[in-house]
């Protein structure tokens, strides 16, 4: 059936908070639902819930937030984490999980970076892509959010991110594509912020140049909530989908009637609205009137096989920092538990993503069940310090052979919405730990926060360290679990531990000013800042303990096409305990005056071979890993040469190298008359026609070598004057002969 202009402007605006628009009988509305790590639904009709969508959502799993998924290094676990998203949302008749967010921490203070997986994109394309194929392996849109450059919450509806091409091709892009190519998500969310002074909800060549022309985009596009600036500019622009409505379709209508807007562009979002509605619609969409009851129990799924994901997923994802062997805890031992996170756990953060759960455990609760403990809470709930408190808590360490110390964030101080200002953790929170570590000979600290909190002023005084992240509701036991030995740490680091915060790469430059915030560290991100300038660090990129031991052998590279290998090595668990190790492939490139970051994470694989046995590891490797983008030719360029394929434990634990040759991708720059003399040299074609052109003038070997490191920085054209007989005719007639001859 034929729809009106009227009826194509309202399918590209919602019909509340959390529908789009249905047409008739035509097209139906879907409902969409915030979750990128449990459905936030907020009731069974299109007027239900606030105008946020902040408050009385339906109960669901909260399964551990992308900080703690992403450390997990498990991206079967992920797409199963996914797949369980997918079947409470059919079960609360939810269409389109937003959902995951892959945007890079730049920064740790980042409000926001709970819902994020990493500073490294291709461990954020990797361990995103497997959440959305989970996602949509039971007929449940995905929605990759925040597209793009969306790394701050300061000023995030305005702020501008100017950041150069390579560095956006790089680093904020690459698991964007990733997903896009790898996974075809149902739908893209656009971001709130500019980029490079244009909002991301207008910006033809992000929306349609290079999400759908070069990476082949067949989704939808939808906006943040109220990232919407000019509704016909952004349509124009690509954003197929505004949501929350505005009760602006006329200037929809209007544009179109008054020649502004072609109706073919109209045509199309609106066609994508209805190829959404069609890929969703086959599956069935449950009434929830009067299901509330039956939702808190997991109505429509096993509640309690969700809970036990959950607690598989929470227990891989929490990193053992530091270990002296006081764990795993021993049997008969007096164990102190302080802290009162150990008994009202800070599980996720706040704003859009925060989630009712179907139950939730403590791990205060899930160690009684298990040994003898005392408990003192050691501050108050909200983190603030109290003397008595700490003076109780001080008391029952010293009467223990072991205190654990559940330490972290409060709930006030990570949100969307805004960014933290310090990596430190409540200094009453640090003052307690140095008291019972005077009291008590050993201190096991447990931390929960949603973003890197500084370790370096307190740490000296624990005997071991457990990050435990937010590792949603099921994240006490999980804790439990790895505290007594029943399971060992396996989770790694997906971001750098600074020392200091003015040792992070964008320190100077974050939050911005003025609506502008300057990318000016460039590629130089985490890890790849402090490896290629060697910076001392808390804790490096990929690093976690386990209750075991691994070696790594017999590397071998194997070239299997052009550009292309194999990468294969032995891991073998050399300990007496179960446990998993997380392998890293890294491609390195060994400068004395970097050009580029020193190596780059290319490949992982998490195995867990029993204790005496190997396990042998196989990961490719691809010219694209090699790639830099060259701003001159507008594409991925590999330079001719060697590099290295190194594997090992951490951005800095590396075990195995092996040097290997790459003939490059056989392309040359374009020369012009506007190349320097060094360029024009250095070219297989153009150094030798300039060569024969310059036979008879003073030989460039018997140049002054100062004379000669000044000249080859100069344009061929600027040479015209200079004597040499590089007239500007002469020097078109080299440009010439160099394109006839490459």
């Amino acid at each position: 059936m034929k729809l009106t202009l009227v009826e194509k402007a309202s399918l590209t605006s919602g019909s509340g908070t959390w529908h789009t628009t249905a047409v008739r009988d035509v097209v139906p509305a879907l409902t969409l639902s915030d979750g990128p790590h449990g459905i936030r639904r907020q009731g069974g009709s299109p007027g239900d819930g606030d105008a946020l969508g902040l408050r009385g959502s339906v109960p669901a799993t909260c399964f551990p937030p992308a900080v703690a998924l992403g450390s997990s290094w498990d991206p079967a676990l992920a797409r199963r984490v996914g797949a369980a998203l997918a079947g409470e949302a059919a079960a609360l008749g939810v269409d389109v999980v937003l959902g995951p967010g892959v945007n890079i921490k730049r920064s740790p203070l980042c409000g926001r970076n709970f819902e994020y997986f990493s500073e490294d994109p291709h461990l954020t394309g990797v361990m995103g892509a497997a959440v959305v194929n989970g996602i949509q392996s039971l007929g449940v849109g995905a929605c990759v959010k925040h597209f793009a450059v969306n790394n701050q919450e300061t000023d995030r509806m305005r702020v501008s991110a100017d950041v150069d091409e390579r560095t956006l091709r790089e680093i904020y892009l690459p698991a964007f594509e990733h997903i896009v190519r790898e996974a075809g998500p149902y739908a893209v969310m656009c971001a709130y912020n500019r980029i490079n002074g244009v909002h991301a909800s207008q910006h033809r060549w992000l929306l349609t140049d290079l999400l759908r022309g070069e990476w082949g985009f067949d989704g939808l596009v939808m906006s943040d909530w109220g990232a919407v600036n000019d509704r016909v500019a952004a349509l124009e622009a690509g954003l197929d989908l505004e949501m929350p409505p505005t009760g602006t379709d006329e200037e929809i209508v209007a544009a179109v009637r008054d020649g502004r807007l072609a109706e073919s562009v109209l045509d199309v979002a609106a066609g994508r609205v209805i190829r959404l509605a069609e890929r969703v619609r086959a599956r069935p969409r449950p009434d929830l009137q009067n299901r509330d009851a039956e939702s808190r129990g997991g109505g429509g799924w096993d509640a309690d096989a969700h809970h036990e994901l959950a607690r598989e997923a929470a227990r891989a994802s929490a990193v053992l920092l530091k270990n002296d062997g006081v764990l795993p805890l021993a049997p008969g031992l007096r164990v102190a538990v302080l802290g009162e996170q150990a008994r009202s756990p800070r599980y996720q953060g706040h704003g859009s993503s925060h989630v009712v759960p179907t139950r939730l455990d403590n791990a205060l609760d899930a160690l009684r069940t298990a040994m003898d403990v005392t408990f003192a809470p050691g501050y108050r709930p909200d983190g603030t310090p109290d003397p008595g408190l700490e003076h109780e808590a001080v008391r029952t360490a010293a009467d223990a052979d072991v205190a654990v110390v559940f330490l972290g964030l409060a709930d006030v101080e990570e949100s969307e919405g805004f960014d933290r200002t310090s990596l430190d953790l409540p200094a009453g929170q640090v003052a307690l730990l140095r008291r019972v570590a005077g009291a008590c000979p050993k201190v096991v600290v447990v931390l929960s926060n949603g973003g890197v909190v500084s370790v370096a002023g307190w740490q000296e005084h624990a005997s071991a360290v457990l990050e435990g992240w937010l590792l949603g509701q099921a994240g006490g036991a999980a804790l439990a679990d790895l505290l007594l030995g029943t399971h060992s740490p396996s989770g790694r680091l997906t971001e750098t531990i600074p020392l200091r915060l003015a040792d992070v790469p964008c320190h100077l430059h974050f939050p911005g000013s003025d609506g502008h915030v300057l990318y000016g560290e460039g590629r130089y991100v985490g890890y790849r800042h402090h490896d290629t300038l060697g910076t001392e660090v808390a804790y490096p990129f990929g690093h976690g303990l386990t209750y075991s031991s691994f070696a790594y052998s017999g590397l071998e590279v194997r070239e299997t096409g052009t550009n292309e290998w194999q990468v294969e090595f032995t891991v073998t668990n050399t300990g007496e305990r179960h446990a998993q190790e997380v392998a890293q492939l890294y491609v390195a490139f060994e400068e004395e005056r970097p050009t580029r970051p020193r190596h780059t994470l290319r490949g992982f694989a998490k195995v867990g071979p029993a204790p005496g046995a190997s396990e042998r590891v196989r990961l490719p490797l691809t010219g694209r890993d090699l790639a830099q983008w060259s701003v001159e030719r507008g594409g991925w360029r590999i330079e001719p040469g060697s590099f290295l394929v190194e594997v090992g434990a951490s951005s800095r634990d590396i075990r195995l190298r092996a040097e290997v040759r790459t003939p490059g991708d056989g392309q040359v720059s374009e020369l012009t008359a506007m190349s320097t003399l060094g360029e024009w040299l250095a070219h297989p074609v153009g150094g030798r026609v300039l060569k024969e052109r310059l036979s008879g003038a003073p030989g460039l070997a018997e140049a002054d070598p100062a004379l000669l490191g000044l000249a080859l920085g100069i344009p061929l054209i600027k040479f015209r004057t200079f004597g040499l007989g590089l007239t500007a005719q002469v020097v078109d007639d080299l440009v010439a002969a160099v394109h006839a001859g490459s």
